[in-house]
């Protein structure tokens, strides 16, 4: 498992990052994006820091994950969970 939270949409170098972790995952193993909800204008954080769940899905996109689901239980972010395809 890999979790990151609030913290994908600072990365410099996001596609070599999520790559790199992709490929240290078991098939199977799941990758968590925490990110704050860009859907949503009454999150008090900058436009900066949020992503949509459509940004967070077109990024795992780019490397062999499949979405798994989305939680929204927390008030002001969403948890995109991914799953990296069994062999």
């Amino acid at each position: 498992l890999a979790i990151m939270v609030d913290v994908y949409h600072e990365l410099e170098f996001p596609l070599e990052v999520l790559q790199s972790i992709v490929k240290s995952l078991k098939p199977g193993g799941r990758v968590v994006f925490v990110e704050y909800r860009a859907e949503d204008a009454n999150v008090p954080i900058k436009a900066l820091h949020k992503m949509s769940e459509a940004q967070v899905r077109r990024e795992a996109a780019r490397v062999p994950l499949e979405w798994e689901r989305t939680s929204k239980v927390l008030p002001w972010q969403h948890i995109v969970i991914f799953r990296k395809a069994a062999k």
